[in-house]
């Protein structure tokens, strides 16, 4: 029997992995869902969960948050949005494009400084690390530090603690954080800023240190209806992101659950 987990080719423009989320011989109601990319992993598993509890089906599109929010922008049909910083999900309320009164913040994280390979020695990460001095002439590994909430959070700590300015030529910047996160794996970057959850996705990075709390905005990843969503299910779905059974995925995926 094949996998219940199957590519779908979603839109001709559209930047982003999708994922089928069905339950065999099930005639369902489905939902699109566009969800940032450091998701993948947890998101696919909540998803599927959702799918045999209900017999629905879940379409996922991966993304960075600030890409997904303009193709919601631009019409593209999405029933729920799931973004990694609140002024995505600002813009796309700003816009018009979310329903009224069904945002939410789901879930936290934490930013992380790692390293390729398993053994990388921990550093602390304070004013006193000589960051620039362990890149040499390589790169630092980054979601787009303007755009995409990993690489914006990630500046953001780096010039509160002093070290963005003797660095910032050195930033290998990627369209998601997942995209960072590959580059270390591959070693075509030696260190990279992503968030723990992303690293515990491999066994080919080391997390070398913690970004303090303090140094950025806390993480928090918004969840909401779009205006345009037809799915009889999208509050179903919804909800079900906050579930015992979601919320026991989510943390085993590393992620904090907010009530």
């Amino acid at each position: 029997m094949p996998s219940p987990l199957h590519r779908y080719p979603f839109a001709e423009n559209l930047a982003a992995l999708a994922f089928v989320v069905a339950p065999f011989g099930a005639a369902a109601d489905q939902v699109t869902v566009f969800a940032t990319a450091s998701l993948t992993n947890a998101a696919e598993a909540v998803s599927a969960a959702w799918s045999d509890a209900t017999g629905h089906t879940a379409v996922l599109s991966f993304a960075g948050s600030s890409a997904l929010a303009r193709q919601i922008q631009q019409g593209a049909p999405a029933d729920v949005f799931i973004s990694a910083h609140a002024d995505w999900m600002d813009a796309v309320a700003a816009s018009g494009d979310l329903r009224a009164d069904t945002r939410r913040d789901i879930l936290g994280n934490t930013l992380v400084l790692i390293a390729h390979g398993q053994n990388a020695a921990p550093v602390r990460l304070d004013e006193t690390l000589d960051l620039a001095g362990m890149l040499g002439d390589e790169r630092l590994a980054m979601a787009m530090v303007d755009a995409v909430p990993a690489g914006m959070y990630g500046k953001a700590a780096l010039t509160a603690l002093g070290l963005w300015d003797s660095v910032a030529e050195r930033v290998a910047q990627t369209d998601n954080v997942r995209a960072a996160l590959a580059f270390v794996v591959q070693n075509e970057a030696p260190f990279g800023i992503v968030y723990a959850t992303d690293a515990r996705a491999t066994d080919s990075v080391t997390v070398i240190g913690t970004f303090p709390q303090g140094s950025h905005d806390p993480i928090s990843y918004p969840a909401a209806i779009t205006a345009q969503s037809t799915s009889p299910v999208a509050q179903e779905y919804l909800e079900f992101l906050t579930s015992d059974t979601a919320r026991a995925i989510w943390a085993a995926h590393g992620f904090g659950v907010i009530d």
